[in-house]
């Protein structure tokens, strides 16, 4: 791994560069929200972000996937990825991309994923504004992440541009870089660190002790008692960076032979995720409200954790903040069953 400096009046020049080697993705202003999106001015850059609306792995997963074109007895795969940088993200995104690499390559590779994100160089950025409801600091979603190329580090005066794999290397290099000193790699350090410490909300437990307890209190009247005002809209998993569940579908032409197979975003929290065809209609297995809402949780802070190695949450906090209901925010949900 290598450091760099960058003043912060040769940040414009720096993303220009970026932008001359292939389409970069950043977070822009969206109204009062910000949104990844691809840059068309440097101007739009916002690093100062506090969350996005929606997670970066928009990228990779898009919320609507093309994944077969078919006429007749030929088929023919949708994979076009193009080479592009995704600059600005943030470290508990950068560790929700990493969950989503494992999702999409243990067991089945789905290479409709991986062909976007193996062309995607990722440029992760330092939390400079905490959005409300982040608790990334409870969950080990902090920085030094991994599944990054590179990362920034907002400075006094500018930034620390480390490097972490060859790809990071080779698409930074600019003249415009210098070598870090010591000091200043300290003082990025110092910045994520403070970044983790200082979050807003905070959960009432380690990982470990949220993981055994959640899994003890399935038959809690908690999850009734929370989910009771429940619109299931699947607004809190259309938000969450660690969600990766998607329907397939059938779109056909108006000759009756040709069409598309894709696929979209699904939510475990609607009504019909649950649903299964049976002799005679159809059965819900998760019918009640509070089920699903007891299996959202127990997915995120449980069911996962081996796989992962902790939680299936990265602290954004997204989710609560896309609640109509207000009811979605883990941190209220957890912290309720830790002192039950």
């Amino acid at each position: 791994m290598k450091a760099y400096y960058l003043s912060e009046d040769k940040l414009a020049d720096f993303v220009q560069g970026l932008m001359g080697k292939c389409p970069v993705i950043a977070p822009v202003a969206k109204k009062s929200r910000f949104v990844f999106t691809e840059l068309e001015e440097v101007s739009e850059l916002r690093l100062d972000y506090d969350t996005t609306i929606l997670p970066p792995k928009k990228v990779f997963f898009p919320t609507r996937q093309d994944l077969v074109k078919f006429d007749g007895g030929s088929f023919e795969g949708c994979l076009d990825a193009k080479a592009r940088i995704l600059l600005g993200v943030h470290p508990y995104d950068i560790k929700g991309i990493a969950m989503s690499d494992k999702f999409y390559s243990d067991n089945n590779v789905d290479n409709n994923y991986l062909c976007n994100r193996k062309a995607t160089v990722i440029i992760g950025s330092s939390v400079q504004n905490h959005y409300k409801h982040a608790y990334f600091g409870s969950v080990g979603a902090e920085y030094p992440a991994s599944g990054h190329d590179a990362f920034m580090t907002k400075v006094d005066g500018g930034y620390v541009v480390e490097t972490l794999t060859d790809k990071g290397e080779e698409v930074v290099a600019s003249d415009l870089l210098v070598d870090a000193a010591d000091d200043q790699v300290a003082a990025a350090a110092d910045v994520n660190k403070a970044a983790n410490e200082n979050c807003p909300e905070k959960l009432n437990g380690t990982t470990d002790e949220i993981n055994e307890k959640v899994r003890s209190s399935f038959s809690s009247g908690v999850w009734a008692e929370c989910s009771e005002d429940c619109f299931s809209c699947g607004s809190c998993n259309t938000v969450c960076p660690t969600c990766y569940c998607f329907d397939v579908q059938d779109e056909w032409n108006l000759d009756g032979a040709s069409g598309t197979r894709y696929r979209t975003w699904d939510a475990c929290l609607t009504c019909e995720f649950s649903e299964v065809s049976v002799q005679g209609g159809c059965e819900n297995f998760r019918e009640e409200a509070a089920e699903r809402f007891r299996h959202r949780f127990m997915r995120k802070t449980s069911y996962l954790n081996d796989q992962l190695g902790g939680p299936a949450c990265v602290g954004c906090g997204r989710c609560s903040g896309a609640c109509t209901a207000d009811i979605a925010n883990p941190v209220t949900v957890i912290n309720k069953i830790m002192e039950s």
